[in-house]
């Protein structure tokens, strides 16, 4: 190590650059692994944002609607345009590279907070720590490799906290306009960003030595464009500014009001959340994190972050209790199941930096092997089980995705030597759309529900403005009722295949019949395969 990263609070360039160059390969070697085992679209949330992003470019009807309401936008769109290359979609690819640059920066972010908390060579020591234990965790490294959102937020979490730090030490604007921005990212990437604004905004209030209501107001406003933004979108969009939060497709519309632990009981609140805290980051960095966040309580400068990171955990366990739409499920308690159980890694910044805390409190003598301690003991659940099922969020996105996995295959694998491109396909949207990045069917050849005024009057009139070749439908959807009405004055539409998998619903393939020249001349194949249900195996895709 540099002589000169212990004697500064500033991390030279030439540490940083190491850090940002080991992150980087880091990253690439967990997406080639996934990518080998056709993990990266597992999560059906990760499916779904990567089609959103693409469908902004690549739709009926492209453009700044199909931002949609509920899901906040920077994610998709900074996916967008990788999304519209085709061969990123397919493979997904495009989600991979977002989410690792985010990786990336959050790693960088927390490597050059905790040097500058920590000074001379108790900061170094805590920082290469802290670095360690945040890229040597599988949940978050699967989930890096995704299109989920949590990697960006903790991107921006973390950079909220090195610039408010910063600022702390330097009183600069430069400092505010940096945490403000990355405050805004937060804002528009995930809800408990907006949570964490207000806390920042009394930070840099108490901590500005000189025009302090100036600084602390600057902070707020570029901080605040993001929530302002997205209420003026929702009711744009949708008539109503909390659409997100109340609207049919809301996490709370979904939920509707199905009971959950946890839900009005503060108790099983926090048992549920530990518990997928502890499924995430694991029990040793659970005790030793926890010890470390204690022991910032003896160092000045690293209170504030501390505070800082763990309120995304306050805010998951006040949301578990009051909202009604963030129910968490983990295997050891009821109902024994895999559900938002990633949320756990809210807290995982704030147990690497409290374990990086542990290590700047001992002795400099003993720091050294404090770090290997520390480091060693936050990998060891994953080193002695070095297998993927051992990973709670890749096992998650396994147990819940078999399923739409495998009728998702079966689609494409019958649609793409079928479809002929300009046709068209009356579909909705979701998990269905893996169907057609599958198969290479860009969405642009898709009617859905997202695509206005077509959609409505296909299926309102489907006798008159129903024209697409194909429809592809989930049992008792807007789309099977479409294409049945269709037929009301003499068959239409027939159904050509039926795809069965255990636990997912029936997924039924149309072709137009009348005035058009038939996709399969074999009629045995077309006429066999509606009479036929394709039932898949449960574990056809293990």
């Amino acid at each position: 190590m540099r002589k000169g990263i212990a004697n500064s609070k500033h991390a030279p360039i030439f540490e940083t650059s190491a850090a940002v160059a080991a992150l980087s390969a880091w990253s690439a070697v967990w997406v080639w692994f996934c990518y080998r085992g056709g993990y990266l679209t597992y999560y059906g949330d990760a499916e779904a944002h990567l089609n959103i992003a693409r469908r902004i470019l690549d739709s009926r009807t492209p453009g700044y609607d199909q931002i949609g309401s509920v899901w906040l936008p920077l994610p998709h769109v900074l996916t967008m345009l990788l999304a519209r290359n085709d061969a990123l979609w397919r493979t997904a690819l495009a989600g991979s590279i977002v989410s690792g640059i985010a990786f990336v920066a959050a790693g960088v972010f927390l490597f050059r907070m905790t040097l500058r908390v920590f000074d001379g060579r108790a900061g170094a020591m805590a920082a290469i720590a802290a670095t360690l234990v945040f890229a040597s965790n599988p949940n978050l490294m699967y989930l890096q490799t995704t299109t989920m959102n949590e990697p960006m937020f903790i991107a921006t979490l973390l950079g909220v906290v090195y610039f408010t730090v910063l600022f702390s030490d330097t009183q600069s604007w430069s400092a505010v306009c940096g945490a403000g921005f990355a405050a805004l990212c937060g804002t528009l990437t995930r809800y408990d960003g907006w949570f964490v604004v207000p806390f920042a905004a009394v930070f840099v209030l108490i901590a500005a030595k000189r025009q302090r209501v100036a600084k602390a107001a600057l902070f707020t406003v570029i901080a605040m464009l993001g929530p302002l933004y997205w209420f003026g979108h929702n009711w744009w969009c949708c008539s109503n500014v909390l659409d997100f939060y109340n609207g049919p497709y809301s996490a709370k519309g979904i939920q509707g009001s199905a009971y959950y632990p946890g839900l009005g009981n503060w108790a099983k609140a926090w048992m549920y959340f530990r518990t997928a805290v502890r499924w995430c980051a694991g029990t040793p960095l659970a005790w030793v994190g926890a010890a470390g966040l204690i022991a910032c309580a003896a160092v000045r400068k690293a209170r504030w972050p501390a505070l800082l990171l763990v309120l995304p955990g306050v805010f998951y366990v006040w949301s578990m209790h009051s909202s009604g739409g963030t129910p968490i499920f983990v295997p050891d308690l009821w109902p024994n199941t895999y559900y938002n159980s990633r949320y756990g890694l809210a807290l995982f910044p704030a147990l690497a930096f409290g374990a990086a805390a542990l290590v700047a409190v001992f002795p400099v003598r003993w720091q050294r092997a404090t770090a290997a301690v520390v480091v060693l003991a936050a990998a060891a659940p994953w080193l002695i089980r070095p297998r993927p099922d051992a990973w709670i969020t890749w096992k998650e996105s396994q147990v819940n995705s078999e399923g739409r996995r495998a009728w998702t295959r079966a689609a494409a694998e019958y649609l793409a030597p079928r479809y002929r491109r300009g046709t068209g396909i009356i579909t909705t949207f979701g998990d269905i759309t893996g169907v057609f990045r599958e198969a290479g069917i860009p969405l642009r050849e898709t009617l859905t529900w997202d695509n206005w005024p077509h959609w409505p009057a296909a299926v309102a009139r489907p006798d008159e403005f129903l024209w697409e070749e194909w429809a592809v439908a989930m049992g008792g959807d807007p789309v099977q009722t479409a294409v049945l009405r269709a037929g009301l004055r003499g068959p239409r539409y027939e159904l050509v295949k039926i795809i069965m998998a255990p636990r997912a619903p029936v997924v039924e393939i149309y072709h137009c019949c009348i005035g058009l020249t038939r996709v399969d001349q074999n009629a045995n194949t077309i006429h066999q395969s509606a009479r036929s249900q394709e039932r898949l195996p449960a574990d056809e895709e293990q």
